[in-house]
């Protein structure tokens, strides 16, 4: 029952927001949700309950650290939302605040879903009700972001099905069954046959890479990114990209209890390298904040690739990273959303010296900087160690001075747009009849920043445990 409860606990309470007349109460629904949801989350990782529904629910180590992040992720934002719906009080908010609980049901659906046709369902249900979450400022613009993101996440996902379909079919072909439930094909992956069980995960990385945003499949990303909601624009850069890399390593499991694991790497590889090399690129001299954290996503996606594809230590750095990964660049896009609100721009030549005018929201951006880009003493310096630990170990010395040379391109790139906007000339005096900095709107990305300084510095054995034991399913070998 715990399992159902993670799904269905969002869903009422989208029902609720759906039915409820008040736009003023509305907003405390997300909370209301996302905190008990948590705490039942908490609860199924500590029990890890049995799988129900003949196998097509369950939760392992990897499904119980992206439901973690998720959920992390959500009573965040959630706090954040009752600060930032007031400042557009007149718009209405039932269609966002319906969407935005149908978004967590969908994302905790695909974390414990053991049965590929589920795990499709939810991954392709989060696309449909995160569309309206990234037109909310109804702008020409925020269409325009809207309709690629459905297009090509729509496009990503009807391969993901072929994919699906070629992963059975090569069950069928191999030892006479189609099966769909992780636990039964893992178990007979070995029989499969490989020229279709091959073009099968060919079909999955470039699915739901393009829904994770691996460069070249990330084009979606910067307008989707740059428009939507600051709120919004955390939960996918921290949540939806978790969970489509969650979808990716269920095929990475089933290459490895195939023997495939040399196609399966080489495949991650040349995309995380390629999604570093996007990101380098692209970030240098970037006018526009959020569209400098969309590119800065697809780096860290490509970390990811990287990390499951060296093995070893650096998957370990790789489960680490997508915990870092999703508080920091939550944290920097919240921090970024009340920079846009206040100054009503994004430019970095409109919005120079933002720390006089933005206190704390200016030095959570300066300090989330320094954080996603790998500075100690915050967490994402230490995955990322890990993983280039991992390269270095692995003897690939080529792809680790590529690696550093790019990170600190990227350094260098996001510090040209990031220390203007915060510690540059103030600009002219700036009175925003929109925005003003509350508790409410700052709160979150302060927590969620000291949250990666914590973990920084002290690593809890719980989360170890987790990492490792994630580490372990992405690594098994039939």
């Amino acid at each position: 029952m715990i399992l159902y409860a993670i799904v269905v606990l969002p869903i009422l309470g989208s029902i609720i927001a759906a039915l409820l007349p008040s736009d003023r109460l509305r907003p405390w629904l997300v909370p209301a949700t996302s905190i008990p949801h948590f705490a039942i989350v908490l609860y199924a990782i500590a029990i890890r309950p049995p799988e129900v529904a003949l196998g097509m629910i369950g939760l392992d180590a990897l499904g119980a650290l992206i439901l973690l992040v998720v959920s992390i992720l959500f009573v965040a934002c959630s706090i954040y939302a009752l600060g930032y719906l007031t400042c557009h009080e007149s718009w209405g908010n039932r269609t966002f605040i319906v969407c935005l609980l149908l978004f967590l049901a969908a994302m905790s659906m695909a974390a414990i879903a053991r049965h590929l046709g589920l795990l499709w369902v939810a991954v392709e249900a989060t696309t449909l009700v995160s569309a309206p979450l990234i037109y909310y400022n109804h702008s020409r613009f925020s269409v325009e972001a809207t309709w690629k993101y459905l297009l090509l996440c729509s496009v990503g996902i009807a391969l993901a099905m072929l994919g699906i379909l070629f992963v059975s079919y090569a069950g069928l072909h191999g030892n006479g069954t189609a099966e769909l439930t992780m636990d039964k094909i893992l178990a007979s992956a070995a029989t499969y046959s490989k020229p279709w069980l091959r073009a099968g995960f060919i079909f999955l990385l470039v699915g739901f890479g393009t829904k994770m945003g691996l460069a070249p499949l990330h084009t979606w990303k910067p307008d989707a990114y740059g428009e939507a909601p600051g709120m919004v624009g955390g939960l996918l850069a921290g949540g939806l990209t978790s969970v489509a890399f969650l979808a990716i390593l269920r095929a990475v499991q089933i290459m490895g209890a195939a023997g495939e694991q040399v196609l399966c790497h080489q495949a991650l590889m040349a995309m995380g390298v390629t999604s570093l090399l996007v990101a380098a690129i692209f970030v240098i001299q970037q006018k526009d904040i959020k569209r400098m954290l969309a590119y800065s996503s697809v780096e860290h996606m490509g970390i990811l690739a990287i990390g499951v594809a060296v093995g070893g230590i650096a998957t370990y750095g790789a489960m680490f990273h997508v915990l870092n990964n999703a508080l920091t660049k939550t944290s920097l896009f919240l921090s970024a959303g009340n920079i846009h609100r206040y100054y009503g721009s994004k430019r970095r030549c409109e919005i120079m010296g933002s720390l006089a005018a933005l206190p704390f929201s200016a030095t959570a951006f300066l300090l989330g900087f320094l954080a996603i880009t790998g500075s100690p003493p915050f967490g994402p310096f230490l995955s990322e160690f890990a993983v280039l630990r991992g390269i270095f170990g692995g003897g690939h010395f080529l792809l680790g001075a590529a690696f550093i040379i790019l990170l600190v391109v990227i350094f260098i790139g996001m510090g040209s747009t990031v220390l203007p906007v915060t510690l540059g000339p103030a600009m002219e005096e700036v009175e925003s009849e929109y925005f003003k900095e509350t508790a409410l709107t700052v709160i979150s990305p302060i927590l969620l920043l000291a949250t990666v300084l914590f973990i920084g510095i002290y690593l809890p054995k719980p989360l170890q445990a987790m990492f490792t034991q994630a580490a372990a399913l992405v690594e098994a070998v039939q």
